[in-house]
């Protein structure tokens, strides 16, 4: 039986600078070991791995390349703690550790032949990229009605992956709406305005066929939750990606237990009505 806390070895195969602060860039990894990236290419869109530095620590992060794009992954990391800050300084070429896949992930099978709702705040985006990315693929779009995206950060500066926000915003099989905050520039052609209202306005109604998915700040999802609800969304059909304080990853250490649940093993991904019976912890 492999070792659940041994990383894989991988290197820094590329590194994008997303922000405008530099406070988040994307890391794309390559395996060093074929037989690895074989064990870690069946994750799903919606999972989460531990980025491992030797001597330094690791770190728990939403996977945000697709299963659908094969031969690297992809993580965006936000330079926040002591992990994070050497990640930032690692160049191309260096070699770390990744453990995983981890986690849950969104109910694939369940979302096919419904509308799919993505909402998604700040960097907590990644594994939101992973979904849409998955779910555009063309063999993969077919299996789903109607998506919409609503996707929003405090500036423009801090909006994830720009290139593909504005070739999603172009396609007619995806209704994108795009908003920040705030903004003072001129040029600005898309939403102004926090994800709550914008959802609400845009936002198609819910019913039986339709679903929504929802991964950003706590104080997003907070105020998120009632505006699905009146737009009609069931409370199973609210799904939810958490973080609690994941440290292990695989339900060992309990740091990240919300009543009975484990969010590292029993999530990360919920369902609102699942969230109903646990405390308000998260």
């Amino acid at each position: 039986m492999d070792n659940p806390y041994l990383p894989y070895p991988v290197r820094i195969d590329d590194i994008t600078v997303e922000s405008e602060d530099r406070s988040l860039k994307t890391f794309k990894f390559v395996f060093l070991n074929p037989d690895d990236e074989a064990k870690f290419a069946a994750y799903k869109a919606g999972q989460f791995a531990e980025l491992s530095i030797a001597g330094v620590g690791e770190i728990p992060i939403g996977i945000a390349s697709s299963p659908v794009e094969k031969g690297f992954i992809k993580f965006t990391v936000n330079k926040a703690g002591v992990v994070t800050s050497h990640l930032h300084n690692m160049q191309v070429g260096d070699i770390m550790g990744v453990r995983g896949p981890l986690g849950n992930w969104y109910p694939w099978e369940t979302l096919e032949g419904k509308n799919v709702l993505i909402v998604g705040g700040g960097f907590a985006f990644t594994t939101l990229r992973s979904s849409i990315i998955y779910m555009l693929d063309p063999a993969n779009r077919p299996k789903f009605k109607d998506i919409t995206v609503v996707y929003g950060a405090r500036s423009p500066g801090m909006l994830l992956y720009k290139d593909e926000l504005i070739e999603w915003e172009k396609r007619d099989d995806l209704n994108m709406h795009i908003t920040v905050d705030g903004t003072d520039d001129p040029d600005w052609k898309y939403n102004v305005g926090f994800v709550p209202p914008i959802t609400e306005q845009k936002a198609p109604q819910g019913d039986p066929d339709s679903y929504a998915i929802v991964c950003g700040p706590p104080i997003m999802i907070k105020f998120t939750q009632p505006v699905l609800e009146k737009l009609g969304y069931d409370h199973d059909h609210i799904i939810l990606s958490l973080e609690n304080r994941m440290k292990c990853g695989i339900g060992m250490c309990g740091r990240c237990g919300i009543g009975r649940e484990l969010v590292c093993k029993d999530g990360p991904v919920f369902t609102l009505n699942q969230i109903n019976q646990t405390p308000r912890e998260y």
